[in-house]
């Protein structure tokens, strides 16, 4: 059984994958199995349309697959907002048919929201890779001017034509690589959990996102060029992440850590570049995997065994005056319960705290073998972030630098998921690390 046929056999809601080159030809066969003689009805956008939407519209056709009339958003400027969730959800209601998705993140997520909010399943034509959303749960929607996630179900049914993704701008693949990048620190961050007892991997979920990753991740200048070997060991990985997500439902923990907890909070505080707009998933995700790969090479440089853990414990604030700090630190913002929802949530007393720093130092020649094993040197993955055309600088995405270092801590308060800053933080290790990272011969250093 290879990877897609483990990660199909354990899925909760995906049903049927095509991949590979020219499976766009069997789109039909695919409707077929899945929906049997419903009818269909192709989504795209006005670029998608032209790249695979009409070519799968006359595929359905011929195979004698009754359609109502493709639904085209044809605006030049077009995002996933709540817009188009109403516009998309009206056509939906007045039809029984089954949605064909074609496009990648906006499309697909404007779709898996419409689809599930009436009663019915959908299947994606993937035109780039992109993003690891395709078979999520869920779908980021922007809705009162806040991005956020939605809950929802993923496509019945996906086909994904290597011919059709390797011809994607470069840009959409360079974001996906970054976003299938942060899967190596963020499978150190489940590692480091793991170690700490605090949420124990899950085998099945670890695997289908890490076995095969690093091999994945390969070949960035062969992606950037279309390569079809480069972009299909890309797309597998990218929809593997999606796949481990519904092996383990209880969160997105085998998909993301620390991150995707800096693009999390980048959509929370509506940053936008100079242009007026947001940064794609992948480029902030491309920073935040280089913070936290920067956070793992300090760890893995440090003296653990000099930590002292009863200054840890008499330093640590109470749940209360951590409860405060985090309003303060999120007033004024679209969510301003997060921080202390999600602080109080992964807070620990102080004698939790002495036995989990005891045990991270009495465990660490183990823990440090495992995590050398799981990452690469931030050199490394500057160089191939590079090579592909992702973000390397915050000023790529017109992020100042100021901005990133004070954004560190609020990331850290984002999410109850256990990660890198949180040890960071329990070991009062944070700070020296954010000034390694920004200061002098640092990798971002501010003069």
């Amino acid at each position: 059984m290879n990877r897609i046929e483990k990660a199909l056999a354990n899925a909760t809601q995906t049903r049927a994958l095509r991949l590979g080159r020219g499976v766009a030809d069997g789109v039909a066969t695919v409707f077929k199995e899945q929906f049997g003689e419903r009818r269909a009805l192709v989504v795209a956008d006005r670029t998608t349309w032209q790249v695979a939407g009409e070519r799968v519209s006359r595929l359905l056709e011929a195979e004698g697959v009754a359609q109502d009339p493709p639904y085209i958003f044809d605006e030049p400027e077009f995002h996933a907002e709540w817009k188009y969730i109403d516009r998309l959800e009206a056509v939906l209601r007045d039809t029984g048919a089954i949605p064909v998705a074609v496009g990648s993140g906006t499309v697909n997520d404007l779709t898996k929201l419409s689809s599930d909010r009436t009663g019915r399943r959908y299947m994606i034509v993937a035109t780039a890779a992109s993003m690891d959303g395709y078979v999520a749960f869920g779908a980021s929607i922007t809705k009162d001017g806040c991005k956020q996630t939605f809950p929802c179900a993923a496509p019945q049914a996906v086909v994904a034509d290597v011919d059709i993704i390797a011809t994607a701008p470069t840009a959409m693949t360079a974001s996906g690589y970054a976003d299938l990048f942060a899967k190596v620190p963020a499978g150190a961050d489940w590692i480091l959990a793991d170690a700490l007892g605090i949420e124990p991997i899950d085998p099945l979920a670890f695997g289908i996102v890490q076995d095969g990753l690093h091999d994945a991740l390969a070949d960035p200048a062969g992606a950037r060029h279309g390569d079809p070997v480069a972009i299909e060991k890309l797309i597998e990985g990218l929809l593997l992440g999606g796949f481990a997500m519904q092996a383990y439902p209880k969160s997105s923990r085998p998909a993301s850590g620390a991150d995707h907890q800096f693009s999390h909070l980048l959509n929370m505080e509506n940053f936008v570049m100079k242009n007026g707009q947001a940064p794609s998933h992948g480029f902030q995700v491309s920073i935040g995997t280089l913070v936290s790969l920067a956070c793992y090479e300090q760890l893995l440089q440090a003296d653990v065994d000099a930590i002292d853990v009863e200054a840890c414990v008499a330093a640590w604030p109470s749940l209360e005056v951590q409860e405060q700090r985090a309003l303060e630190m999120f007033r004024g913002t679209d969510f301003p319960l997060l921080g202390a929802t999600e602080i109080k949530a992964k807070y620990i007393g102080p004698d939790a705290l002495r036995s989990e720093i005891e045990r991270f130092k009495a465990t660490w020649n183990d823990t440090k073998q495992r995590l050398q094993g799981q990452l690469v040197s931030v050199a490394d993955a500057v160089a191939r972030l590079k090579t592909v055309g992702a973000p390397t600088q915050p000023e790529d995405i017109d992020l100042p630098r100021e901005r990133l270092r004070r954004s560190i801590i609020p990331a850290q308060h984002i999410r109850r998921r256990y990660t890198i800053l949180d040890l960071g933080v329990r070991t009062r290790l944070l700070d020296r690390w954010t000034d390694a990272v920004f200061g002098q011969n640092g990798l971002w250093e501010i003069t």
